[in-house]
């Protein structure tokens, strides 16, 4: 196998290095991840970017779906970062391990998008009528639905790019789901 390399500053372009710079004195570090995708000279910008876009889908509601497509496509790197963010999220260990089987019995909105995210993502976009209407019936709009199928993009794409890089992880380990 060939090993992709998480390059560097000094590796990637100016731009991408004026990028890293922000990264770094926002988050402390430039993630691995993310240093993956500067590789490419514009990648690591239209990721951010699209990652960045304004959203209905935000703050837990945002977790849920990162958690549940990364659990989905079984992405170690997104599950430990999204784990850890999730935790800053305010979501509990045990939130955090029901979220990423698809559920969330401590709250009938959140139980609604889990359960419509994992449908989406286990039949890559061939989403579950009836998982739809509950959806809606939970209170969300379709401006939500659209904005939901975005993030589940989002997500797809940093855990198909370490699913195929294998870069380190640089996040504590998520805890294994139980069989």
């Amino acid at each position: 196998m060939t090993a992709i390399n998480v390059p560097t500053r000094d590796e990637v372009s100016p731009a991408n290095q004026a990028i890293f710079d922000k990264l770094k004195s926002s988050l402390g570090t430039v993630p691995n991840l993310y240093a993956t995708l500067a590789h490419s000279e514009h990648a690591l910008g239209n990721y951010l970017a699209f990652q960045n876009a304004k959203s209905t889908i935000a703050g837990k509601a945002r977790e849920i779906v990162n958690l549940v497509v990364s659990q989905v496509n079984g992405c170690e790197y997104c599950l430990a970062a999204h784990t850890m963010i999730g935790k800053m999220s305010g979501f509990t260990d045990e939130q955090i391990l029901e979220i990423r089987s698809g559920k969330a019995s401590f709250d009938a909105k959140f139980d609604a998008l889990a359960r419509l995210v994992k449908n989406i993502a286990v039949n890559r976009g061939h989403a579950d009528q009836a998982l739809v209407d509950a959806f809606f019936a939970a209170g969300w709009t379709k401006a939500n639905l659209v904005d939901t199928i975005v993030v589940i993009g989002d997500k797809t794409v940093t855990n198909y790019l370490h699913s195929t890089t294998h870069v380190p992880v640089d996040f504590p380990a998520a805890p294994q789901l139980a069989a």
